[in-house]
C-alpha cells in the first residue's frame, strides 16, 4: 500500500484521487477550495483545504513521508510551478505534474518535476493502447515505466486459483483486486479462485504489461 499526496481538486485530480484510493492506496488530497475538499473528503485518507504554496503547511502535513505527489493545479501556473518547487525541496521523491502546455512543462521540469503530464495528450495514448488489446480494459499509467491495468481473463483461468495461474512468476506482474460484479475483492489470496465474468487489477511495468497484451 502507498501514499500518495494530490494536490488541486479540479476533475482531473478529482479523479486520480479517487482512483488511487479505490485501489486500497492511502491519499492526502489539498485543494485551496473549501467544498472541492468537502466533496473528496469521504473517498480519500484525509483532505485538507491549504495553500500548497505555502512551505511551512507542507511541511506540516509531512509530504516527505509520501511515496508521490500528483501536482494537478490547472488555473494558476503560479502555484503550480512553486508547489513543485517545494514539494522537491521538502524531500519528496516522485512528483508529477500537470501541464498546459509544452512549455509550461519544461518549466516544470526545471522546477524538479520528475514526471509532467498533458492529460488530452496523455489520454489519447492511453485510450490508443486499450483499442490494440481485446483483452485490456483500462491502462493508467503513473509512472514513465509502471502502470495499473483491468485485464479480461480467458476462459481457461475459470475456476483455476491466482496460484495456479502464477501470475507473479509468469508474467511479473502482482494482482492487486479481482472485480466481480462491480465489486472488488482487494488483495486477494494464493487460493482465490477465477469466476466467469472476472476481470483481474493487475500492478507492473510497462514492459511486463506489454507482454500480457500478446499472451492473454
Amino acid at each position: 500500500m502507498s501514499q500518495f499526496i494530490v494536490i488541486g481538486l479540479g476533475r482531473f485530480g478529482l479523479s486520480i484521487a479517487k482512483t488511487l484510493a479505490e485501489y486500497g492506496h492511502h491519499v492526502l488530497a489539498i485543494d485551496s477550495d473549501e467544498k472541492k475538499v468537502h466533496e473528496i473528503s469521504n473517498y480519500v485518507t484525509h483532505a485538507v483545504q491549504a495553500d500548497a504554496a505555502d512551505e511551512k503547511v507542507l511541511q506540516t502535513l509531512g509530504v516527505r513521508n509520501f511515496d508521490a505527489a500528483i501536482v494537478s493545479i490547472g488555473d494558476n501556473l503560479h502555484t503550480n510551478i512553486l508547489s513543485t518547487l517545494i514539494l522537491k525541496e521538502l524531500g519528496v521523491s516522485y512528483v508529477i505534474v500537470k501541464a498546459q502546455d509544452n512549455l509550461h512543462g519544461k518549466v516544470l521540469i526545471k522546477a524538479g518535476a520528475d514526471r509532467v503530464i498533458n492529460p488530452e495528450k496523455d489520454m489519447g495514448e492511453r485510450l490508443a493502447k486499450n483499442i490494440l488489446s481485446n483483452n485490456i480494459l483500462d491502462y493508467f499509467e503513473f509512472a514513465s515505466d509502471y502502470s495499473i491495468a483491468e485485464i479480461i481473463i480467458l476462459p481457461s483461468m475459470v475456476g483455476k486459483s491466482l496460484k495456479q495461474l502464477e501470475f507473479r512468476t509468469k508474467y511479473n506482474l502482482n494482482v492487486m483486486a479481482i472485480k466481480r460484479n462491480q465489486k472488488l475483492i482487494m488483495s486477494p489470496g494464493a487460493n482465490d479462485r477465477l469466476l466467469e465474468g472476472d476481470t483481474l487489477i493487475v500492478m507492473g511495468s510497462n514492459e511486463s504489461l506489454d507482454r500480457v497484451r500478446k499472451l492473454i
